[in-house]
């Protein structure tokens, strides 16, 4: 089936899905949410959890109902247009849902390229293909319930593109994978770009979304509150300083001594590898090494040092800085 002609692959018009709680009161999920994805582009939806990403690619998938507004694929319509939405998209998701542990991956795609209608000598072509192009030929017979969670995702891509479409959503595809399986799936990811096809990813890892997205959205409590490419959205944050220090023993009434500092804009405390680490955001144009230290009194500081602002800093300031 053809698509319409339409400017953007996706269209999303003050989209608003609303969902009652416990205690009787409404949540808005999704709040009058307006976005573009061209023909062609990939763009990444990045948000916290509970911020309506996932809300926005289920209602695109066509399996939950907007309360308002309006989304299209293609020219078509989600909510009047389903099934035709359906044929001309392709949805990725991560871990063991979706796959048939006890199948092979070959019987895994044949099962889901006669759900799609495809035509038995098509299938007979496009399954070997997409083995092939996922690096899974010589593993296509064994049992998905020995598969590697990054062999897993990857057959998850084989099977979104079975049926060749257009648009592809891929929510979350690297994650729990290993570095390695994480490079291997984002070079797969990016072909399908090249090939021609928009893309929509919803990812928590920065540097992905800055490696792969021609533009990225930042939702937060279900609105956009930043959009941009990556390189204007790390723009944003010119002039500011991101101070790093490696640290042990470090609690809560000290990072509120150094967020209280003049012209610091954000500081994190997380906990990684072996110690902690405290990241410091400052706009000041002075070197503020001296003062935060100053205010880390008690702490065991074992390394200090500044970078250039990147993609996660600009997340990060974003999402501190908006408000709830």
């Amino acid at each position: 089936m053809q698509a319409s002609e339409s400017a953007s692959a996706i269209a999303v018009d003050d989209l608003t899905r609303t969902f009652r709680g416990p205690q009787g009161g409404v949540k808005r999920a999704v709040d009058g949410l307006s976005l573009r994805v061209e023909r062609g582009e990939m763009v990444g939806l990045l948000g916290p959890n509970g911020a309506g990403k996932t809300s926005t690619v289920k209602i695109l998938m066509t399996v939950l109902l907007p309360t308002s507004g309006r989304a299209r694929v293609l020219g078509h319509d989600v909510v009047a247009e389903a099934q035709t939405v359906r044929r001309l998209t392709g949805v990725i998701l991560g871990g063991d849902q979706g796959l048939y542990a006890r199948l092979s991956a070959r019987d895994n795609l044949l099962l889901f390229a006669d759900l799609y209608g495809l035509p038995y000598r098509e299938q007979k072509r496009r399954v070997p293909e997409l083995l092939d192009m996922v690096g899974l030929s010589g593993e296509a017979r064994k049992r998905v319930e020995s598969y590697s969670r990054g062999m897993k995702q990857r057959l998850h891509i084989a099977r979104g593109l079975l049926h060749d479409p257009d648009v592809v959503i891929l929510d979350e595809p690297s994650n729990g994978i290993d570095p390695v399986g994480a490079r291997e799936l984002r070079t797969l990811v990016r072909e399908q770009v090249h090939q021609g096809r928009t893309v929509l990813l919803t990812t928590h890892y920065m540097f992905e979304a800055d490696e792969l997205c021609d533009r990225v959205v930042v939702m937060r409590d279900g609105r956009k509150i930043a959009e941009g490419t990556p390189e204007s959205l790390k723009k944003q944050t010119d002039g500011q300083v991101v101070l790093t220090v490696h640290l042990n023993g470090a609690g809560e009434d000290d990072v509120a001594r150094v967020r209280a500092l003049p012209g610091i804009q954000s500081v994190s405390l997380s906990d990684r590898d072996a110690g902690q680490v405290l990241d410091v955001h400052s706009g000041l144009k002075t070197d503020v090494t001296a003062a935060v230290l100053a205010e880390l009194r008690g702490v065991s500081v074992l390394q200090v040092f500044k970078r250039e602002p990147t993609l996660e800093d600009a997340y990060v300031s974003l999402i501190s800085g908006a408000p709830r």
